[in-house]
């Protein structure tokens, strides 16, 4: 089957509490919208995933989905039955044979439960993940318990729902401008349709509250790992009245010689933390064949290793520098360069430590000929994609 994947970013989260809406929210570095798009989008079974968006979101999508492989956007309606229809109508021409129907704010989905779905189609045309409702239910009035409900044969529904395209589009058609359905596959059955039910996932939790956010931070801050990268770059001295150094220019009787800016303290940290990313080096992605980098400002460089940090949804912990030289002397000038390495890191500056020392006059350095930098990077990454199975 071709398969899309329609994922429902329309909401507002008003019960998420005060700030933006809960979808583009970051959990441990990440948006949540693409904690919940990864799972479709490096699923082998799943042809293309379309996003639907409120009104007004824009901006907040492209930050959130920097650099993914998406179909345009469309934008959504005042409640979730519209926005998943207009979803559904803007694939018409796709003409996809199935389509699962995903809430943005679960960003847990496992591949294996994506898998049962689609499983099922093949036999229904409406496909429902469940989890069995293990707590006695009761119902209440007037803050008094009512009655015991029997829970035998409940279920609580999730997303993923698969339906078969032409299925559900043309439920969704009918029921327009009707009394709303709960979910998607309420819908299916005023129209009729057999839906199947296949096991879900614990992990597939919708977040709603704020306490939801709070509890799948903390669970990614379980499942974080360390990755430590190092870096080492040396420069020659040529002719000038300053060197940039840690992105500060210090006052020196000649200058650091580069293509770039030739900040051979950045560069260092720059690969130390593509070295932890395991993500290439400075020269692959600023390669100095490349006539726009000449003379560029190497915090740039070190800003755009950071950037693919927090597009992995990691953290820098600390960054440890040391800068290899006769002259200058680092020490007057050690505070300004922490500082503004902190500041191109978005770290605190207790995070970043700079050191300095000489090779007794012995080599290169010792003759006042370069400057060496080493640099080591410690990050917090998240380990394998906790929904992953």
């Amino acid at each position: 089957m071709k398969t899309i994947a329609l994922i429902v970013a329309a909401g507002r989260g008003e019960r998420a509490g005060g700030g933006p809406p809960k979808q583009y929210r970051r959990l441990a570095g990440m948006p949540v919208l693409r904690r919940s798009l990864m799972p479709f989008l490096t699923h082998p079974r799943v042809a293309g995933v379309r996003v639907v968006i409120a009104d007004g979101h824009r901006d907040d999508y492209v930050r959130a989905t920097g650099g993914l492989d998406l179909m345009p956007p469309v934008t959504g309606g005042a409640e979730r039955q519209e926005s998943v229809r207009l979803g559904l109508e803007s694939l018409a021409a796709e003409n996809p044979d199935a389509v699962l129907i995903h809430d943005a704010a679960r960003p847990f989905v496992p591949g294996a439960m994506i898998d049962r779905v689609l499983d099922a189609l093949t036999a229904a045309p409406g496909a429902l993940p469940v989890l069995p409702v293990v707590d006695t239910l009761k119902r209440g009035a007037g803050g008094m318990v009512g009655e015991t409900v029997p829970r035998d044969g409940l279920w609580r529904a999730q997303t993923p729902q698969g339906f078969r395209y032409p299925e559900i589009l043309a439920a969704h058609r009918v029921a327009a401008g009707g009394p709303p359905a709960t979910d998607d596959a309420a819908l299916a059955e005023r129209a009729g349709l057999a839906v199947a039910l296949v096991e879900g996932a614990e992990d597939a939790a919708k977040l709603t509250t704020a306490d939801d956010l709070a509890r799948a931070e903390a669970r990614l801050a379980a499942v974080l790992e360390t990755r430590v990268g190092t870096g080492f770059d040396v420069h020659r001295i040529g002719p000038g009245d300053a060197m940039m150094l840690g992105g500060v220019a210090i006052p020196h009787d000649g200058a650091l010689v580069g293509h770039s800016d030739a900040d051979v303290a950045l560069h260092a940290l720059t690969d130390a933390i593509l070295g932890a990313l395991a993500d290439g080096d400075i020269g692959a992605h600023f390669p100095p064949s490349d006539p726009q980098w000449r003379g560029a400002a190497s915090d740039r460089f070190l800003a755009d290793a950071v950037r693919r940090v927090r597009e992995r949804g990691g953290r820098i912990r600390h960054l440890d520098l040391t800068l290899i030289c006769e002259r200058p002397k680092i020490g007057p000038h050690r505070d300004a360069i922490r500082a503004r390495i902190a500041e191109i890191c978005g770290v605190a500056v207790d995070r970043v430590s700079v050191k300095a020392t000489t090779t007794e006059r012995l080599g290169f350095t010792g003759r006042q000929e370069g400057v060496a930098a080493q640099a080591a990077a410690t990050l917090a990454l998240p380990a394998d994609d906790p929904g992953a199975e």
